[in-house]
């Protein structure tokens, strides 16, 4: 059985079109989260508010996932675990949305962009950051 290092060097090598493409995903996406989570980040304990039913450790848990993690897709470094933070994060927020009886699509508040987002993660953790990335460089053999 191949290490997990051999395999993600495998993935890292793929034809230089899905490079393009899977590189305008992780920057267009990651500067998406790193905006989203900006503000998070800089309150990163309290910024659901006083009344938040989630504690402080999980908010800042999810403010690094967003703004760490997009930081990581722009650069596509340490890819698959700022995907899996993202993953959980965009997890717990489409479960929240639903549970509550959010809409998929409408007016706010909707659960369609985490969802977006948490294929996004997926693909990225399944299909690697492409050769334009800080992994390739340091992983790729």
């Amino acid at each position: 059985m191949k290490s997990f290092l051999a395999s993600y060097s495998d993935i890292l090598k793929k034809d230089r079109l899905y490079s393009l493409a899977i590189l305008l995903v992780r920057l267009v996406v990651g500067l998406a989260f790193m905006l989203h989570g900006w503000g998070k980040i800089q309150h990163p304990l309290s910024w659901m508010g006083p009344e938040a039913p989630v504690p402080g450790i999980f908010q800042a848990l999810a403010a690094l996932s967003e703004f760490g993690g997009g930081l990581a897709w722009i650069l596509g470094l340490l890819t698959p675990l700022a995907s899996l933070g993202i993953f959980f994060t965009m997890g717990v927020a489409a479960f929240t949305h639903i549970s509550r009886g959010d809409a998929f699509v409408g007016p706010a508040p909707t659960y369609e962009l985490a969802l977006v987002y948490l294929s996004v993660s997926i693909l990225l953790l399944l299909a690697g950051p492409g050769k334009y990335s800080a992994d390739f460089k340091i992983f790729s053999r």
